[in-house]
């Protein structure tokens, strides 16, 4: 599986925030920054959109660092993306971003 597919399966290369870090565009992570604060309910600023790709090594988002519970759980069961965990198919966490993502369930199947 490639680097830049993260634990929920969502591809990196096409993230706002990614895109935003590495085109060092401005304009960009204040639309991410304010897309996610209202989405997410929480605090975040242009200045935390900034991350290299969820499961390689660098910066990370405040969301996908702090907030994201899919990433914090795949860390702690040691998988290499959901797809690698027993319980991925009936995960109601997972569930969200597939059922908007059909591609993020293909990634993860390989």
């Amino acid at each position: 599986m490639r680097d830049m597919i993260a634990y929920c399966g969502l591809d990196c290369e096409t993230c706002d925030a990614y895109l935003a870090t590495i085109n060092d565009d401005q304009a960009l992570r204040e639309k991410t920054a304010k897309l996610w604060a209202e989405l997410n309910q929480a605090p975040i600023l242009p200045e935390h959109i900034h991350c290299e790709g969820c499961r390689v090594d660098g910066i990370k988002t405040i969301y996908c660092d702090s907030l994201c519970a899919i990433r914090q759980c795949a860390v702690k069961k040691e998988v290499s993306t959901c797809g690698d965990c027993q319980d991925f198919e009936k995960c109601q966490t997972l569930g969200e971003i597939i059922s908007g993502n059909p591609d993020a369930l293909k990634n993860l199947k390989g």
